[in-house]
């Protein structure tokens, strides 16, 4: 049986960074025309603009010219993995912030590996998931970056997730429903819990940010349900290379990549998730 090449995990973050350049000039050449966005909704509450797909276009096209081996895998053009590895791009995380112009929305890519993908590095672990993360926020002109088994950065800075250990200090992040209100009665007991059980709860509608916010230590921890795993994939690396855990509250797979969350600190994270646990419903 033939060996998979190990991916040349340096090579596929440049050309992230370079598709998450390209993405944001768009978001921020129509942030300062905001009248003459055409916005449509996917469904309740899930908004999609032309800043979006356009976003996309730019994304998806430096990354087929630098990386055609991977596939693609994008919020609005839709795709499937394939290959030895495959991109997850979000164009634009927060886009109902963006579209109220409010500045707190980034652009969101990671490189998602498959089971045998080869890895280069000796300290990786060879199981699938992200590693490549690159979630950049243009507003604060933040760029937030993980490789898999090397670590993580906020422009070119070295970052640590918190090393706050109980609930009670913890400053957390969480997302509420805004399209499927299904879960609504699940979800504000662990709303409340939290509320009454740390030093503050925060939400301020970008996944990727929450996340990238955890892997810098702003926050101490978060926690969403119901989300695409184009919304966490870099997160979950950045946290993970940032000392800290990203996983799946109901621990199906080795990362969240059905889109339930739960991040921060290792003290934190473990206690959210026992915070959480009796208000979870699969």
């Amino acid at each position: 049986m033939q060996k998979t090449a190990p991916l040349d995990l340096f090579k596929a973050l440049e050309a992230a960074v370079t598709a998450a350049h390209a993405g944001a000039a768009v978001l921020q050449a129509y942030a300062h025309k905001r009248s003459e966005l055409v916005i449509d909704r996917k469904a309740r509450n899930d908004l999609v603009s032309q800043a979006d797909r356009e976003a996309e276009i730019a994304i998806i096209e430096v990354l087929r010219a630098r990386t055609p081996q991977f596939g693609i895998v994008a919020e609005e053009t839709g795709g499937s993995p394939s290959g030895p590895a495959s991109w997850y791009i979000d164009p634009l995380d927060g886009t109902t912030n963006f579209v109220h112009a409010i500045p707190h929305y980034a652009v969101s890519i990671a490189l998602v590996a498959q089971q045998d993908c080869g890895i280069a590095f000796e300290n990786a672990k060879a199981e699938p998931g992200p590693v490549v993360g690159v979630i950049y926020d243009p507003c604060r002109e933040e760029m937030f970056t993980a490789v898999r088994g090397v670590g993580a950065w906020l422009n070119s800075h070295r970052i640590e997730c918190s090393r706050t250990d109980t609930l009670a200090d913890a400053l957390l992040a969480t997302g509420f429903p805004y399209s499927d209100m299904s879960f609504t009665e699940n979800y504000l007991p662990m709303l409340r819990d939290a509320m009454h059980g740390t030093r503050g709860v925060r939400r301020n509608g970008a996944a990727a940010l929450d996340l990238a916010w955890v892997a810098c230590g702003r926050f101490d921890g978060y926690w969403e349900l119901r989300l695409k795993p184009w919304d966490i994939a870099a997160g979950t690396l950045l946290v993970r290379e940032a000392g800290g855990m990203a996983f799946d509250p109901f621990e199906r797979t080795p990362w969240p990549e059905h889109g339930d969350i739960v991040a921060g600190g290792p003290d934190v994270a473990r206690a959210l998730h026992a915070l959480i646990g009796p208000n979870l419903k699969s």
